[in-house]
């Protein structure tokens, strides 16, 4: 745990308790399925801010910040039901949404109520391209990822790929990047663009189109819980054809849900692995300690809630914490992060 985390000057610069008086809790927020199809996702980002939240309180005695926990079941409605329950509780900073969409359903709430918002996972560039004073981003973008993913795909040969997507604000958004870039930077035309819809269990029609097509790669937009069942699916069809995804089919669930035989050999794009990130591993240690498995997005909810509590203290307008915030580094367990003017 680092010294000089500043705890005292957040609790000073958000409340002015009277001397003597018993110290004040402040309260942040982190959002996002803690219930339903995707709710590992949830679950790992809200395990990683209790860490965080816990070891600030540790080390600094007499304080207290409280960690609310919203679940949106990853529906952008409910984001937005979250999003008012956090204003009206007095919560002053967010960790989240988790997906895409949640996240720009509940922006603008945030964003109008002046809460600062450091996002974890959420990867659609409209995130930041809305260019919200209060809004950070820790994880890559789309449009970045989906270039990574053409790259990878044309290193390979594969020329007769299929694209599919959930019809979602992230799956939609990385489906198209991924179909740019093949197209511009690799001269290569889909065989087949479709579509599939969160919670449908039977994808044969959209497997037997991509046959017909003769697809040798099979690229996805969305995330495990569908993912996995294409890839299941395709092998019970006896349809040779690799898949790739992108960071919403990086959890351990695709494989359970895929079966091991058919999951082998598939691809996602992803950040860097966290164990083989030095400065994570005191991190990982103390958060398998307590919550079991490092999942893929559990260090980026500690990180969110960490760089988010630290900017907190730097300001008492939050206006003020987000300029600050933009104009320095943070040293985390992922490294080094900075800000650009969007908050990417």
């Amino acid at each position: 745990m680092r010294a000089g985390w500043g705890i005292v000057a957040l609790v000073a610069a958000l409340v002015a308790a009277a001397p003597g008086a018993q110290a004040a809790t402040v309260k942040i927020g982190v959002a996002g399925p803690m219930t339903g199809d995707i709710a590992q996702y949830g679950l790992s980002v809200a395990d990683g801010a209790r860490l965080a939240v816990q070891e600030w309180n540790a080390a600094n005695p007499g304080t207290k910040v409280e960690l609310v926990v919203g679940d949106d079941q990853g529906d952008p409605r409910q984001a937005a039901a979250v999003a008012n329950k956090f204003v009206n509780e007095g919560v002053v900073g967010v960790v989240g949404h988790v997906t895409s969409a949640c996240t720009l359903a509940a922006a603008p709430i945030y964003h109008d109520n002046r809460l600062i918002q450091v996002n974890p996972s959420a990867t659609n560039p409209q995130v930041t391209e809305q260019r919200f004073w209060n809004v950070f981003r820790i994880c890559g973008r789309d449009d970045q990822q989906g270039k990574v993913a053409a790259d990878f795909v044309a290193s390979k040969g594969l020329k007769r790929v299929a694209i599919v997507h959930d019809k979602g604000s992230y799956g939609q958004g990385l489906a198209e990047a991924f179909r740019d870039a093949l197209k511009k930077d690799h001269k290569i035309e889909p065989v087949y663009f479709g579509t599939v819809t969160r919670g449908d269990k039977d994808f044969s029609a959209v497997l037997t189109a991509i046959r017909r097509a003769n697809a040798e790669a099979l690229y996805f937009g969305g995330y495990y819980s569908e993912g996995a069942l294409l890839v299941k699916q395709a092998k019970d069809l006896g349809l040779n054809i690799r898949f790739l995804g992108g960071d919403g089919a990086m959890d351990p669930e695709f494989v359970k849900i895929a079966g091991a035989a058919a999951a082998e050999g598939s691809w996602a794009t992803f950040m860097p692995d966290v164990r083989r990130i030095p400065s994570a591993k005191a991190t990982i240690e103390a958060y398998e300690k307590q919550f079991g498995p490092v999942g893929p997005f559990s260090l980026y909810g500690y990180v969110a809630t960490r760089v988010l509590l630290e900017g907190l203290a730097q300001a008492k307008d939050p206006r003020a914490a987000a300029q600050a915030m933009r104009g320095r580094t943070f040293e985390t367990p992922l490294g080094t992060i900075r800000f650009d003017d969007k908050g990417d």
